[in-house]
């Protein structure tokens, strides 16, 4: 399991996931824009499915392309401070060319993150909803290197082809109300927390925003995810001092 140790000069850290940046979504992206620029934060963490899907780094060179406006932002904003990217199951193929492009180091799940000490265990969550049975089964398929140098070896048009038709069932699935993520399994994550020596699970994937206590001085925080066109729209922030954790919306309620 990897470690990140805060440098002692942060005070103040975010927590962001489940964007789902995509063309069609202009107004997330504006909102992501403007959180970049002014977030007082030494250090903020994108724990997965920042994008609505990924079909390789190569995208980025695409000219006119919305991955390459999207890691251009990204790159001025790590100018600024640091920012860590996790995979999330939609876009599972960022690679090194992300990191080239950004300055962006992309951790691996889960990783420990040692702030205020304490040992905050980081994840996007994915891999603790057990009872998606279907899931976790494409998920072992999907983190195979061989299956992805596979995937990643056809045309990028293909692969775009691909993705519209992924997100084209997705959207039809949330239409017809099937679109309801499994939660975390708690002895799962209280395994991860106690082999790791944390006191808290920070992730995302649920869109289920909440605190949880699992057992005794063992808890779960699940961050929201950001949608600017819904009715009422929905973006937010998990940001950790030293004094504890705040949930920040960033639009109306």
């Amino acid at each position: 399991m990897d470690e990140l140790a805060a440098p002692a000069a942060w005070r103040t850290v975010d927590f962001i996931s489940d964007l789902h940046l995509e063309p069609a979504q202009p107004a997330t992206v504006r909102a992501l824009r403007q959180y970049l620029h002014s977030t007082p934060a030494d250090a903020v963490f994108l724990l997965g499915d920042l994008f609505e899907v990924w079909v390789g780094d190569d995208a980025i060179d695409e000219p006119g392309s919305f991955e390459g406006a999207c890691c251009a932002l990204l790159a001025q904003a790590a100018h600024a401070r640091p920012l860590y990217f996790m995979h999330g199951n939609r876009d599972f193929l960022v690679g090194e060319g992300f990191t080239r492009h950004t300055g962006i180091p992309v951790l691996d799940d889960p990783t420990v993150l040692t702030f205020a000490g304490r040992r905050w265990l980081l994840s996007h969550g994915d891999a603790l909803c057990l009872n998606d049975v279907e899931y976790q089964r494409f998920r072992i398929l999907a983190r195979n290197p061989q299956w992805q140098a596979q995937l990643l070896a056809r045309p990028l048009h293909e692969r775009r082809a691909q993705g519209r038709s992924a997100r084209s069932e997705s959207e039809a699935r949330k239409q017809a109300g099937a679109a309801v993520y499994a939660d975390v399994d708690s002895p799962a994550a209280i395994e991860w927390l106690r082999a790791a020596g944390a006191q808290a699970l920070i992730h995302g994937h649920t869109h289920l925003p909440a605190d949880h206590v699992l057992a005794p001085g063992l808890a779960r925080h699940v961050l929201t995810d950001w949608d600017l066109d819904a009715h009422p729209p929905r973006a937010g922030v998990l940001r950790l001092t030293a004094e504890g954790l705040q949930r920040l919306p960033l639009v109306p309620t």
